[in-house]
């Protein structure tokens, strides 16, 4: 894989910090599984993650994706917003989801030790994180040597006129924490990560879903 250069930082939104954050609770339960669900659900059928297998979900939420995993494996969840993780909870309760556990974290300062994980995935988060290649490298820290990173986002087009164009839309997508101009590259500079598919869920998707495969060693520190 090639390395990218990583972007000059810049001061952005924390939205796990603010109280807009969990004032969008209501909002994000009522609309975003709509727009969402179909390609998270698709992903992690594709995985055909099988039996025992230690599932990590970074940036869980309220548990949009958790019935969409099979039941015989071990899930965990973790999220920096405590509101959000309460209706996870209730939805967990009211499931009686014996196999799923979720935790309050930062997804840039994971508390697991390097190579908890068979599989790490992440949906629709790293575009909110304060320092995405961070969270990429925590990430890819928790896998396990050969385990599996999955992924559901909206990254930068790489065709110029849309990339212009949705671009036009950060100065008000930022003041909610919001990244529109997030590249995959700079995400994964750097990284011991070898892409196993990268595409959109349709032509006209703003999503992209990205599955790789760790490619570390056990003596490698990420």
């Amino acid at each position: 894989m090639s390395t990218v250069s990583p972007p000059k930082k810049t001061k952005t939104a924390e939205p796990h910090r603010s109280r807009l954050y969990d004032n969008l609770v209501p909002v994000y339960q009522g609309l975003w599984p709509a727009v969402a669900k179909r390609n998270i659900r698709s992903a992690i059928a594709a995985m055909n993650i099988s039996g025992g297998t230690e599932v990590l979900e970074v940036g869980v939420g309220t548990g949009l994706s958790l019935d969409s995993y099979p039941h015989d494996i071990r899930l965990t969840g973790v999220d920096l917003s405590e509101s959000m993780l309460a209706e996870a909870e209730q939805l967990i309760e009211q499931k009686q989801w014996q196999h799923v556990n979720v935790l309050s974290m930062n997804a840039e300062r994971l508390t697991f030790p390097d190579n908890s994980f068979d599989v790490v995935t992440s949906f629709h988060t790293i575009s909110v994180v304060s320092n995405p290649q961070s969270m990429m490298s925590e990430m890819v820290r928790v896998c396990r040597p050969g385990g599996k990173i999955l992924m559901v986002n909206h990254f930068r087009s790489e065709n110029s006129l849309i990339a212009k164009v949705v671009d036009s839309a950060g100065n008000i997508t930022r003041r909610l924490g919001w990244r529109t101009d997030l590249d995959l590259r700079d995400v994964v500079a750097g990284l011991p990560l070898r892409f196993d598919r990268c595409y959109k869920p349709t032509p006209l998707s703003f999503f992209t879903i990205m599955q790789a495969t760790v490619t570390k060693t056990d003596d490698v520190n990420v």
